[in-house]
């Protein structure tokens, strides 16, 4: 059986650089979970972009919001986030590039779904999250 699939929302603006940092070390640890780069790889119009991004985080078993110091202004996030609740998939966020608990969250994504950046953390919260939501591995 293999890992479950993730989706990695981040604000591209501010925090670019803690994502591929993120994935970087998750392709090169022993990581409980599969990063799929289904980031857009283009600018697109607004409803091809929503449905494009609906349709990859639908095929992920949950998702990993990366919050940064100016994710709660981050639309793009904002949009993901719920797309991942309309589709009933589990979600947690991590804290990067000097984000704390202090730090103002996105909508729809609360304080006690929110870690630091440890991986011991995202296997646990990742355990959690497969216990609420697709637990099924798809294939």
């Amino acid at each position: 059986m293999g890992h479950p699939r993730a989706f990695i929302s981040f604000d591209f603006d501010n925090n670019k650089t803690d994502r591929d940092l993120f994935v970087g070390q998750a392709y090169n640890s022993n990581t409980p979970f599969d990063i799929q780069d289904w980031s857009s790889k283009e600018t697109l119009p607004q409803k091809e972009w929503e449905a494009l991004i609906n349709d990859k985080i639908n095929r992920c078993h949950l998702a990993i919001i990366l919050v940064g110091k100016k994710t709660s202004i981050a639309l793009g996030v904002i949009k993901e986030i719920g797309f991942a609740s309309a589709n009933n998939i589990p979600f947690f966020g991590i804290y990067v590039g000097g984000a704390d608990s202090t730090t103002t969250l996105p909508t729809g994504l609360a304080r006690n779904r929110t870690i630091k950046w440890s991986w011991d953390g995202v296997a646990s919260a990742i355990d959690q999250c497969m216990r609420e939501g697709k637990n099924k591995l798809m294939k």
